[in-house]
């Protein structure tokens, strides 16, 4: 019998198409979410379903309005990862109307308005975030209390607070990132001391131990190359080296520590789920890293010296606008060839 042989590199079975990578996003997700659900009830689960079956409902109009086959776009699952990325932010319980907002605005304005899937310059998810975050504070800052500080509502409440928001009355607290805004002159420690929500042993209950599900499915991901090391490096290691600066052993001046910072809000699911987008972000491995460290320094300095608890969205959707200029300096040199130097 003769024996074929093949010189290396072996290629084992790449993730080519956009419904595979779609998919595989999607399934590193199910750790944070899962640790959502276990802290704060099944919201988020509800949230995502609801909001998935209407951003389909938002492509196939768009598609159908644009003149497009809606069929194998509906297929390739992209819009179900927008909703779920957008659903996961959102604060469990959230209304009907909220999610509708942000889902439509996520869709039509952040995805259609340029041409759809793969023409988009800005992050789809963030678009539709930003917009409720604006439009709707009150809504978008009503999180309820983790297991551990109260009673974690079940499956009736979360439908009762889908679709008659009026007559659910769920207790809610502060995230860590706003009562650490809403204390500044108090000492770090202090702070943490003073705050049952700060009880956790890095960043609060419940919010390390999200991170770290977000961290472990963005691993998983690098694992399987949908994406490379550049930006998540980029970004935590910029929000590192910031938090160190900015700590002074726990003053009231001081911006936390740097394990305060990586463990807390959306940090790890901002670095392996929404700076990664192919689309909306630096070309380069170069252009990542500068793409990532830029979203952390903004996280950071937002964080500590602006309005807004969290600052992942404000971050991503400003380096967005970068990412075209990051581009073009970052650009590597083909093997053989030399820049032209163009006379203005």
């Amino acid at each position: 019998m003769s024996l074929m042989h093949v010189s290396s590199p072996h290629v084992h079975k790449p993730v080519t198409s956009v419904e595979q990578v779609m998919k595989q996003v999607l399934l590193a997700t199910i750790p944070g979410v899962a640790v959502l659900t276990w802290f704060f009830g099944p919201g988020t689960l509800v949230n995502i379903i609801f909001g998935s079956i209407l951003a389909m409902g938002f492509e196939a109009w768009a598609l159908w309005l644009r003149g497009k086959d809606f069929k194998s776009p509906l297929k390739d699952h992209s819009v179900i990862v927008t909703a779920t990325l957008l659903c996961i932010a959102l604060p469990p319980y959230s209304p009907w109307w909220l999610i509708a907002v942000g889902i439509g605005v996520s869709v039509l304005l952040g995805k259609h308005v340029f041409g759809g899937l793969g023409y988009n310059p800005f992050n789809p998810a963030m678009v539709g975030y930003v917009v409720l975050l604006v439009s709707f504070p009150l809504q978008m800052s009503s999180w309820t209390e983790p297991r551990g500080m109260g009673e974690v509502p079940g499956l009736l409440d979360a439908l009762t607070a889908l679709f008659v928001p009026a007559s659910y009355d769920g207790v809610t607290a502060a995230t860590p990132l706003d009562l650490f805004r809403q204390n500044a002159g108090m000492l770090f420690d202090d702070l943490m001391t003073a705050k049952a929500e700060l009880a956790g042993p890095i960043a609060g209950i419940g919010w390390d131990l999200v991170n770290l599900a977000f961290l472990a499915g963005g691993i998983w991901l690098l694992r399987q190359r949908i994406f490379t090391w550049h930006a998540p490096v980029g970004m935590l290691g910029a929000l590192s080296i910031c938090a160190l600066l900015g700590f002074d052993e726990g003053s009231s001046t001081g911006g936390g520590s740097v394990m305060f910072h990586l463990f807390s809000g959306a940090t790890m699911f901002g670095a392996f789920f929404i700076i990664t987008d192919p689309v909306s972000s630096a070309v380069s491995n170069r252009g990542r890293l500068i793409f990532g460290a830029g979203v952390g320094i903004l996280v950071y300095l937002i964080r500590v010296n602006g309005n807004y608890p969290d600052a992942v969205a404000f971050g991503v959707l400003l380096l967005n606008f970068a990412a075209p200029f990051i581009d073009q300096y970052t650009q590597p040199q083909v093997y053989g060839t030399k820049k032209i130097e163009v006379d203005e």
